[in-house]
């Protein structure tokens, strides 16, 4: 079960990269005021997911989403009674292969509030995580299309409305400090 009240501290120790953030951090303050289970994806059609940055030497790790067509961080819905920083961790494995870790404590990186499939809305907690540098393997029901990526191109391969993400991400002392070292 999460911890609502320290998922909000998270929340207020981001430092918006953006207008876009600021407002997907405000939303999703709101979102967690509703009282229902906020990770639930059938209860209700605005529900909090979870992603990762995964980073290593190699620089971070991106995908071309399967149905979209665009490139982006692992990530997807909470599965009931699980944390969110676990669903990070769990996307990661199953959308790349990668064993993925949390730096102690956990770091909510970036918040972002955005059109989710069938008409619903995630509010997309994305977290931090550190993987060796080892070439990402994913299953044959995800994506193929799975790389380690340096920052200059990670920005231009991108879906445009990450970058600014990515960019505070490469700016960051946590991506100097965990990207030296092997998971």
């Amino acid at each position: 079960m999460t911890d609502l009240g320290a998922l909000r501290a998270a929340l207020v120790a981001i430092d918006p990269v953006d207008e876009r953030e600021r407002v997907s951090r405000a939303a999703t303050f709101e979102r967690l005021d509703w009282g229902d289970d906020v990770f639930a994806e059938r209860a209700h059609d605005h529900h909090v997911t979870s992603s990762a940055f995964v980073v290593s030497r190699r620089g971070v790790i991106l995908h071309r989403h399967r149905r979209l067509g665009i490139w982006v961080q692992p990530g997807g819905h909470v599965d009931p009674g699980e944390t969110p920083e676990a669903a990070a961790a769990r996307e990661t494995l199953e959308e790349t292969g990668l064993v993925a870790r949390h730096l102690e404590p956990s770091v909510l990186f970036h918040v972002d509030v955005h059109p989710g499939p069938r008409g619903h809305t995630h509010y997309d907690l994305r977290y931090l995580l550190v993987a060796a540098p080892v070439d990402p393997s994913p299953p044959p029901n995800e994506s193929p299309d799975v790389f380690w990526f340096a920052p200059e191109e990670a920005l231009t391969r991108a879906e445009p409305a990450l970058a600014p993400a990515l960019a505070k991400l490469f700016a960051s002392d946590h991506f100097a400090r965990v990207r030296d070292f092997d998971a």
